[in-house]
Parts: structure tokens; sequence; C-alpha cells
């Protein structure tokens, strides 16, 4: 299990920046082991460093993670991006419970945003990213239709990537966007998307604007 060091306050209060949730599902299940999971490991790096950078986004960007891989794990509780001082690696093992950590996530997203709504905090649609190289190894239909539910109802943007080897027609049950496909593995072009994707989010005018997001065509198999 990572470790992720955190620095300790109430952030809500001490910065009521306008936030955008970002949990992110990944599946650690045995089939990514090797160069997969280290790509992996690498592009989650490279997206803390990357928004970390960004003085507006790293105030506004709350990420969580939430790992699939025999069972679900709640790796990382929202946290705000700009409170993250070091992130460790993931390891890969065993099945992928993929719908009950979608589950977990939806979860944890509606508590956030409560949260926020206590503290008087404004926020933007929140962000479920999910990852996956195959396809969930429990019974997925119920956290499927409620995540796709949600973002048909544009409350929540969901975004399935399958990685080479996955199942795109059942991540793509997850989202009313479907699923994308990530060209080989491409983790470092995908997380740089997000960082990108995120920023944008953070600098816009109003958290109920409309956001042209970046093109995915640098990390996308067409």
């Amino acid at each position: 299990m990572p470790n992720f060091a955190l620095v300790t306050n109430n952030d809500l209060i001490d910065n009521p920046s306008p936030r955008c949730a970002c949990m992110l599902v990944l599946d650690t299940s045995g089939s990514m082991s090797g160069d997969a999971i280290n790509q992996l490991n690498e592009g989650f790096q490279h997206f803390i460093n990357a928004v970390q950078q960004d003085e507006v986004a790293a105030c506004s960007v709350d990420v969580g993670v939430i790992t699939a891989g025999g069972r679900v794990v709640e790796q990382l509780p929202f946290t705000n991006v700009m409170s993250l001082e070091a992130v460790q690696s993931f390891g890969a093992s065993g099945n992928t419970p993929l719908g009950e950590a979608v589950n977990l996530a939806l979860n944890k997203l509606d508590n956030r945003k409560r949260e926020y709504q206590k503290n008087g905090v404004a926020y933007y649609q929140p962000w479920l990213i999910i990852i996956s190289d195959g396809s969930p190894t429990d019974s997925y239909q119920h956290a499927a239709a409620q995540s796709r539910q949600l973002s048909q109802d544009r409350k929540l943007v969901c975004l399935p990537i399958g990685v080479e080897g996955a199942d795109v027609a059942v991540l793509s049950e997850f989202s009313s966007r479907g699923a994308k496909a990530l060209s080989g593995l491409k983790f470092q072009e995908f997380f740089e998307w997000l960082s990108a994707s995120m920023s944008r989010v953070s600098a816009s005018a109003s958290t109920s604007s409309a956001v042209q997001l970046p093109p995915t065509n640098s990390w996308e198999s067409i």
C-alpha cells in the first residue's frame, strides 16, 4: 500500500478556493503487473507534480484514490493537491472488484460534496476516472448504472479508460460518454491531459461554466 505524506489541517477553512473533486479508481489486479503498473505509478506521480505546479489548480483540485486489486482499498482519502507532500507506488495483485470500487468512489464523492456544502465552499462538477486493463470480476451493474445516470444528468464527469486488453464495452457502461481506449501504455500522456483538464476547470470563471477540455489524441487509441 502506498504511503501518502499529508499536511494535516482543516483545508476547507484554511483554503476556501472553489474545489474540483477528482476520484481515481485504479485497477491494480495481477494482470497489471510489470510495465503496466510501473507506468501507472509514474503517470500518477506526474499528474500530482503537474497540478502542484499550477498555483490555481493546486489550491482547487482535491484528489482521492481507490484501488481494486484483490480487494478494494481507499489508498488516498480526498486531499487537496497542495497538501500532498509525497506519493509512493501501488502494487498489483488479485482480481478486479471494480463494481465495489466504483460504488465506494461514488459514496466518497457524495460525502465530499456534502463537506463542501457544509463549509460554504463552491465546487465544480466532480470527476471520476476509472482505469482498467480487463473487466470487473464482481457484480458491477448497479454501480455502473448509478455512475452512468450521474454522468447523464451532468452531476459527474465520469471517464473510464481502457488499457490494452480491457473490455471497453463493459467500461462504457459506467459513463454516458462511453470509455476511451489508451494507446499502448501512454499513462504519462493521459495524466498530462488530466492535469491540463484540471487546470482549465480550476481557472474557469464560474463553477457552472462549461469548460473546453484539451483534445485526447495524444494518448487515445483512435
